[in-house]
């Protein structure tokens, strides 16, 4: 009887371990990590220091190496994945997926999507990050709300949604991310230690920890829809979850019936082409003027405008609104508070006006735009502007996801600057309850393209 007590107890536990792998098997969760050594990742690039501690992994800064990747062995496409994060806040770190090293780009360093761990002052942790790339594609200036989620000195739960176009990232529940792109739909996941140089020594021993790593590759349901912006990287095309959120298109990739000249009833025959994917003015040999575009629909009192922009060398235009013909006598030129597109570098009037109001992205004559060092693409690459007519009267311009400017219209001080500016003599500029878009032909080849605009309620 004794030993028959033992089998049958022998066998519940073999049954109760089998229900419990077999629930396991059905969720589909995945442990990449098993909590006591390296098994299934290999490290790439830098030097740091990864290891296992009571059930984490830890990584320790060095001094003087590049960025340092604990990557997996397999790689991966549509997944969701969760860990839990915890960083020293001297600290910067991320969390790589869809990410790639191959010999042919910059001799195999880690390149691909990643998911900040960011625990200093400007709190972007959540936010994503094209490494060796494309830089910055989702900033937490375009989600404020986002900025509370990462908790300093405390373990962070993280979640990633990764699933056909789409990468959504949340952080302790709350939603930080949400990217539309395609350039990469499957590669290796890793757990970056961020170089520190090799002169503050106050960084050498800092440490990142990683935990409860686990992913879900089959069944893949996304969290509910949220309120938080959406950046699209696919080029003249919304998803439904855009549409949702009022968005709509006024450029498709081949039609302009949106658009028409500035000075008559039809769109320009000459210079501008528009049916292959962007909205394209030609150089021009200075004989011709008058040949901006404008919107067939007036916006305001409040909006959103976002548009992708190209620059050739030297090149000068912009993107105006709140245009109203009234300002303009001769019928030629639209006149209107404008988001400076300019190539910075090469182009003089980067260096006319009053310090600096008329380089890239600032309110053109009145409002210098302030960017951070990394804000500007190379000309040739795509630059996100986007322009926020807030309810309120408060006024933003955003350059690739950085807010650069901002205002509010018909306040003092905002006349008071318009009085200084060559708009002075125009009496109620930038006040008009609507007016037309614009894009300016300024004489030089520029570009555009993903034009969307929506309107916001009062």
């Amino acid at each position: 009887m004794k030993i028959n007590k033992v089998r049958i107890t022998f066998l519940a536990l073999i049954l109760s371990v089998s229900i419990a792998n077999a629930q396991k098997s059905k969720d589909g969760w995945q442990d990449l990590f098993n909590g006591k050594d390296l098994t299934g990742w290999k490290q790439l690039n830098g030097k740091a220091k990864y290891e296992v501690k009571d059930g984490a992994i830890v990584g320790t800064s060095v001094m003087d190496t590049p960025n340092s990747f604990l990557t997996t062995e397999k790689n991966y496409g549509d997944f969701i994945l969760e860990c839990d994060v915890k960083v020293d806040n001297k600290l910067n770190s991320g969390i790589q997926i869809r990410s790639l090293s191959t010999p042919d780009y910059q001799n195999g360093r880690v390149h691909g999507y990643q998911v900040e761990i960011d625990p200093s002052d400007r709190a972007w942790s959540g936010g994503l990050y094209d490494e060796a790339r494309r830089g910055w594609l989702y900033s937490l200036d375009i989600n404020p709300e986002g900025k509370k989620a990462f908790k300093k000195d405390a373990w962070n739960k993280y979640r990633i949604e990764a699933i056909g176009n789409s990468i959504r990232t949340f952080v302790n529940g709350i939603p930080v991310a949400d990217v539309v792109d395609d350039m990469t739909p499957s590669g290796f996941i890793c757990l970056q230690v961020h170089a520190i140089g090799n002169k503050d020594k106050s960084l050498e021993g800092t440490q990142v920890a990683w935990k409860n790593v686990r992913i879900k590759t089959t069944n893949l349901k996304p969290s509910p829809k949220t309120t938080i912006r959406i950046v699209n990287l696919i080029p003249n095309t919304l998803v439904e979850a855009e549409k949702a959120q009022g968005w709509s298109l006024l450029y498709d990739g081949k039609s302009v019936d949106q658009w028409t000249s500035y000075a008559g009833p039809e769109f320009p025959s000459k210079r501008w082409s528009y049916n292959d994917g962007t909205i394209t003015i030609s150089k021009s040999d200075g004989s011709e003027t008058g040949n901006d575009i404008i919107t067939k629909t007036l916006y305001g009192p409040a909006f959103e405008f976002q548009f992708q922009f190209k620059l050739t060398e030297g090149a000068n235009s912009g993107v105006k609104y709140f245009v109203d013909k009234k300002f303009n006598s001769n019928g030629k030129s639209g006149v209107g508070l404008e988001f400076q597109v300019l190539d910075d570098e090469r182009h003089p009037d980067a260096k006319m006006g009053k310090n600096g109001n008329r380089t890239i992205a600032s309110l053109y004559d009145i409002i210098t735009s302030e960017k951070p060092a990394n804000a500007i693409k190379k000309i040739g690459e795509w630059n996100l502007g986007r322009i926020v007519v807030n309810p309120d009267g408060t006024v933003q311009h955003f350059l690739n996801n950085h807010k650069v400017v901002e205002y509010v219209r018909g306040s003092q001080s905002f006349k008071d600057l318009v009085a200084q500016s060559k708009f002075k003599g125009f009496e109620g500029f930038g006040l008009s309850e609507k007016g037309y878009l614009l894009l300016q032909d300024h004489g030089d080849n520029v570009s555009f393209r993903s034009l969307k605009v929506k309107v916001l309620s009062k």
